[in-house]
């Protein structure tokens, strides 16, 4: 499996996120790439919206973390990937916004909007958070003990 990470906002590389970040990635069997968009302080939803279309690449499942979307248990999610590596693309693109959040646009452009819940969550933490959902979710479908019920 293919997961490229876009995000809105440069890490701040001294930050314990970041090294958070890392040590997932580090533990990533799937193939990953991440990029990171311009986040001047100033810069608008709908100024991201251009920067964020053009990085997803053709031919990738896009999900779009927003507060609107479903959630899902770790499981749900293991199983969604898988079926989506198999059924529709081995390519999947996670966009994960500014601090104002996505453009109806972008949303409508996600062939998934899914949510960490309704709390609003700092950058950093949502870009650990999500790097730790899909290293949980490649080990869940290793059968790996990693995740227990």
């Amino acid at each position: 499996m293919r997961i490229k990470i876009i995000s809105v906002g440069q890490a701040k590389r001294a930050s314990t996120f970041c090294a958070m970040f890392d040590t997932y990635s580090k533990r990533m069997q799937w193939h990953l790439d991440t990029v990171e968009l311009d986040a001047r302080k100033n810069i608008t939803s709908a100024q991201q919206e251009p920067l964020i279309l053009n990085a997803i690449p053709d031919g990738y499942y896009v999900f779009a973390l927003d507060e609107i979307g479903k959630t899902l248990s770790s499981p749900a999610f293991a199983k969604k990937l898988n079926v989506i590596s198999q059924d529709f693309s081995p390519n999947i693109c996670f966009i994960i916004g500014g601090a104002d959040g996505l453009t109806g646009v972008v949303r409508k452009r996600a062939d998934y909007l899914l949510s960490f819940g309704k709390q609003t969550w700092p950058h950093q933490m949502v870009r650990v958070m999500l790097m730790e959902q899909i290293y949980r979710a490649q080990q869940i479908l290793s059968g790996h003990p990693y995740h227990r019920d």
